[in-house]
C-alpha cells in the first residue's frame, strides 16, 4: 500500500492549510484529491467514492483542529438551513450528515461535485433504518433527516428538476 506525506504549514492562527491536502480513504482506501476543480468544495474531509469522512474540524469547517481524528460514517442526508434577510428561513442546498464513531460528534457536510450519485442514495436509504438513540441524538443537534419517501426530492437536487424520474405536473 502507498502512503502519501502530506505537508502542512500555518497561514494565520486557527488555520492549518495542507500544501497538496490530497489522502487516503481510512474506510475504503482510495486516493482522494481535494483539488477544488474536481470536488467544488473547499474543505474537503470525505471520500467521494465510500463518503466517510474523518473527525478533522472542531469549531469550523476547514480549521482541521480536532483531537479526535476518528472515522464519521455518513448516515443520512438533511437540507442547509438558511436564512434570508426578508424571507426567513428556507430550504437550503442538499447535506451529508457524518457521524464520528469515536466521539459520537454530529457534521454536517457539503456534497462534492465527485460524490457518488450511488453512495448519495444509498445513504439516504440506509437512514431509514438508524437506531433510535442516533435519531434523539440528532434531534438534540438540530438535524432533521430527509426520509427514503423524499428520494424524488433529492434525485431533483442531485440531476435538477427536469430528471427522467420527476413526477409530471
Amino acid at each position: 500500500m502507498t502512503t502519501f506525506a502530506t505537508q502542512r504549514f500555518y497561514t494565520r492562527p486557527g488555520k492549518i492549510n495542507n500544501a497538496s491536502g490530497d489522502f487516503v480513504c481510512g474506510h475504503c482506501g482510495t486516493f482522494v484529491s481535494v483539488n477544488v476543480a474536481l470536488s467544488g468544495v473547499g474543505n474537503r474531509n470525505h471520500c467521494p467514492y465510500c463518503l466517510s469522512s474523518r473527525h478533522m474540524d472542531q469549531f469550523e469547517p476547514g480549521d482541521r483542529l480536532s483531537a479526535c481524528k476518528a472515522r464519521m460514517e455518513p448516515i443520512g442526508l438533511t437540507f442547509k438551513r438558511t436564512a434570508k434577510k426578508y424571507t426567513g428561513h428556507h430550504q437550503g442546498e442538499l447535506m451529508l450528515v457524518h457521524l464520528c464513531d469515536d466521539c459520537g460528534k454530529v457534521s454536517i457536510n457539503r456534497i462534492a461535485a465527485d460524490d457518488s450519485i450511488k453512495e448519495i442514495l444509498s445513504v439516504l436509504e440506509r437512514s431509514a433504518g438508524l437506531a433510535a438513540d442516533t435519531r434523539d441524538l440528532l434531534d438534540r443537534n438540530g438535524v432533521t433527516l430527509l426520509d427514503p419517501a423524499q428520494a424524488d426530492l433529492v434525485h431533483q437536487c442531485l440531476f435538477g428538476v427536469n430528471y427522467a424520474g420527476a413526477p409530471r405536473r
